[in-house]
C-alpha cells in the first residue's frame, strides 16, 4: 500500500469514526430526551402487618415473595408511624398523602362531630349512590372528607388523566382512600353480595370485567375445602399452642383451632367470615390481576397505578392475636400469594418493567392474655371510663353526659350540653384531665391544644401534634401505659398507639429505579409518598410533609 492511499484510508477511518460517535451521541440524546418512568407502580399495603413477621416467619416463606422483595429490592428497617392514633383509615392516607391527619383531614377511620355530636365514618357519603349493590350503607362511599391531593392524584394530573388509578382491598376505606379523588376505580367487598362493588363518585356501572370476575363466585370456591394449616401444624413453632384461651372464635367455631371445615357453610350465613381467612388476601390479589387485564394497566409508557390491601392480615390479628398459628398461616399463606402476583407481574407488565413498594398501615399488640402468660406488664384501658367521667363531671358541674364519645383514645365534649349549661369548654377539659391523671392506666392526658407546652417526652409529643386535626379530633388526647389494650380486645388484639408494636412498619421498595440494599436509617411513613413521586418525577401531594428516600433510588 503506497503513502498516499495510507493517508487516504486513515482519514476515511476517522471521518467514518468521527461519524459513528456523533451518531451515536446523537441517538443517546435523543434517547435521554425521553422522559423514562416504569409501566406500573404497585401499592402494597398489608393491613396490620408488624415490621417484625418480615423476619419471624422468615423460615417458612419461600423464594419469590416476601424474601424476593427482601433480597432484590431496598429494605428500610426503622420506618414508623408520625402520629397518634394509629389505625387504618389514617395509616392508608398517611402513605399516599405524605402527610398527617392534622392536615389530610382523615382524624380516625370514625370520629364525632364536634358541632352536631354525631358520628362520621372516613368515606361515608350520602351524596352517592352504590354500584354493582343495593346496599347503600356499603356501596355509598367517596373520598369526600379527604382534604389532601395522593401520590395517585398527582400522577393523573401529571399525565394529563392518561395514567391510569385503580384502588381494591375488601375494605371500602382502604381502596378509596389511597386511589385518592381522580381514579378511574376503586372497589371494595360487599358482605350482603359476596361482589367487589363501587359507587357513582367513581362510575355509573361496573366495568365489565369487575362483572365477569364477580360471576366466577371465586370467594365461594376459596373456601369450599375450608380452611387448615399449609405446613403440618407442628411446624408452626413461631406461635403459640393451638386453642390458646386469649383467641377468638371464627364463625360457628366451638374453639379457635385448626381445621376450619365449616368455613364454607359460615361464609354462607355470613360472607364476611372470609375476611378473616388468608382466602381474602387471594380473592383482593386475583381482583388486582383482573384489574391489570380489564383496564390494560401497564399496558403501554404511560405509568399506571395499582393501589393495594391487604386486609385478611388485619382480621385475622384482630380475631386471633399476632401469636396464634392462625395468623402465622395467614401470612405464609400470602407469601406464596404474593409469589404468584409478582410472577403475573413479570409475564404481564414485564420483568423490571414496574416498581413495587410494601408496607403497613399500622401494626397490632400482643394480645393481653399472651403477654400476661409470659410475666409481661399488661391490662385493660379504660373499661367504663365514660360513664365514670360523665358521673364525676356530673357531680362537679351539675350537667349530664358531658362527655358525648371517646374515640380514637380522645375524648369528645357535648357542644350542646355545655352551652344549655353555661359551662366553659375549658373549665371542664381541664377537670377531666387531672381526673385521668388518678388513673393507673393512663401514662399521659393532655388537652389538645396544650400538648406543645405540655411535659410529654418526644417523640410521643410531636405524634399527638401531627395526630390532632383542628376541626374533627377530640378535646382530650389520652396514652396509655404500654400494652394496655382496650376492653373490646378481650380476645385477638388491636392498635391505635404510639409504641413500636404498632407504629413501627415494614418497607421495601422493588423493580424499576430500586437498587438492592438495606438500610437502618429513622423514616417516617410520610416518606413514602414523595419517594415514589421522586421516583416518577412528579409534584408531591398537596399536604405532603414527607422527605424522598433518595437511597433507595437507582436511577
Amino acid at each position: 500500500m503506497n503513502k498516499k492511499f495510507t493517508w487516504m484510508f486513515r482519514k476515511i477511518s476517522i471521518a467514518a469514526v468521527t461519524f459513528m460517535s456523533v451518531v451515536t451521541i446523537n441517538a443517546q440524546k435523543v434517547k435521554n430526551s425521553q422522559l423514562e418512568r416504569p409501566k406500573l407502580v404497585v401499592g402494597l399495603v398489608v393491613d396490620q402487618m408488624r415490621w417484625d413477621y418480615l423476619y419471624r416467619f422468615y423460615n417458612k416463606y419461600g423464594n419469590d415473595g416476601f424474601k424476593r422483595l427482601l433480597n432484590t429490592g431496598y429494605s428500610l428497617n426503622n420506618v414508623h408511624i408520625p402520629y397518634v392514633p394509629t389505625i387504618t383509615a389514617l395509616g392508608h392516607t398517611c402513605i399516599y398523602t405524605g402527610s398527617v391527619p392534622a392536615i389530610h383531614g382523615i382524624a380516625g377511620n370514625d370520629w364525632t362531630d364536634k358541632e352536631t355530636g354525631k358520628g362520621v365514618y372516613c368515606t361515608a357519603d350520602d351524596s352517592v349512590q352504590p354500584v354493582g349493590t343495593t346496599n347503600t350503607k356499603t356501596g355509598s362511599h367517596s373520598p369526600k372528607n379527604l382534604w389532601s391531593t395522593t401520590v395517585t392524584d398527582e400522577l393523573r394530573l401529571a399525565t394529563n388523566f392518561q395514567g391510569k388509578v385503580i384502588g381494591v382491598s375488601l375494605k371500602d376505606r382502604a381502596s378509596i382512600l389511597p386511589a385518592g379523588h381522580t381514579p378511574n376505580g376503586a372497589f371494595w367487598f360487599d358482605d350482603s353480595t359476596g361482589n367487589f362493588i363501587s359507587s357513582t363518585w367513581y362510575m355509573s356501572d361496573l366495568p365489565q370485567w369487575v362483572k365477569s370476575f364477580n360471576s366466577q363466585n371465586l370467594p365461594e370456591k376459596l373456601v369450599a375445602n375450608g380452611w387448615n394449616t399449609l405446613l403440618p401444624i407442628n411446624q408452626y413453632t413461631e406461635s403459640a399452642p393451638d386453642n390458646s384461651p386469649w383467641e377468638g372464635l371464627l364463625g360457628s367455631a366451638k374453639t379457635p383451632t385448626f381445621p376450619y371445615n365449616d368455613l364454607a357453610k359460615d361464609y354462607q350465613t355470613k360472607k364476611d367470615n372470609i375476611r378473616y381467612t388468608p382466602f381474602g388476601n387471594t380473592l383482593t390479589l386475583k381482583l388486582a390481576e383482573a384489574s391489570v387485564e380489564g383496564e390494560k394497566l401497564g399496558g403501554d409508557n404511560i405509568t399506571d397505578f395499582l393501589a393495594i390491601n391487604l386486609a385478611s392480615t388485619d382480621y385475622a390479628g384482630h380475631k386471633f392475636g399476632p401469636n396464634s398459628i392462625e395468623v402465622e398461616d395467614v401470612y405464609i399463606r400470602l407469601d406464596q400469594d404474593l409469589a404468584q402476583f409478582f410472577n403475573y407481574l413479570d409475564s404481564k407488565v414485564g420483568k423490571g418493567e414496574y416498581t413495587v413498594f410494601l408496607s403497613a398501615d399500622h401494626g397490632g399488640a400482643h394480645s393481653v392474655g399472651f403477654l400476661k402468660e409470659h410475666k409481661i406488664p399488661t391490662g385493660f384501658f379504660g373499661e367504663g371510663a365514660e360513664k365514670n367521667l360523665n358521673q364525676k363531671l356530673k357531680d362537679k358541674f351539675g350537667a349530664d353526659k358531658l362527655i358525648n364519645a371517646i374515640d380514637n383514645y380522645q375524648i369528645y365534649f357535648d357542644r350542646k350540653v355545655l352551652a344549655d349549661s353555661k359551662l366553659e369548654l375549658d373549665d371542664v377539659r381541664n377537670f377531666t384531665v387531672k381526673e385521668l391523671e388518678k388513673d393507673p392506666t393512663v401514662l399521659y392526658a393532655v388537652s389538645v391544644d396544650r400538648v406543645q407546652e405540655a411535659s410529654i417526652p418526644e417523640p410521643i409529643k410531636q405524634r399527638i401534634i401531627n395526630g390532632i386535626n383542628r376541626q374533627r379530633s377530640g378535646d382530650i388526647q389520652l396514652i396509655s401505659h404500654d400494652s394496655m389494650l382496650p376492653p373490646y380486645s378481650k380476645t385477638g388484639t388491636t392498635h391505635s398507639v404510639w409504641n413500636s408494636y404498632d407504629s413501627h412498619i415494614p418497607l421495601i421498595f422493588m423493580g424499576w429505579g430500586v437498587k438492592q440494599g438495606e438500610s437502618n436509617k429513622a423514616y417516617h411513613m410520610t416518606d413514602i409518598a414523595p419517594t415514589v413521586s421522586s421516583l416518577l418525577k412528579i409534584q408531591f401531594p398537596s399536604g405532603n410533609v414527607g422527605n424522598p428516600i433518595t437511597e433507595v433510588m437507582g436511577k
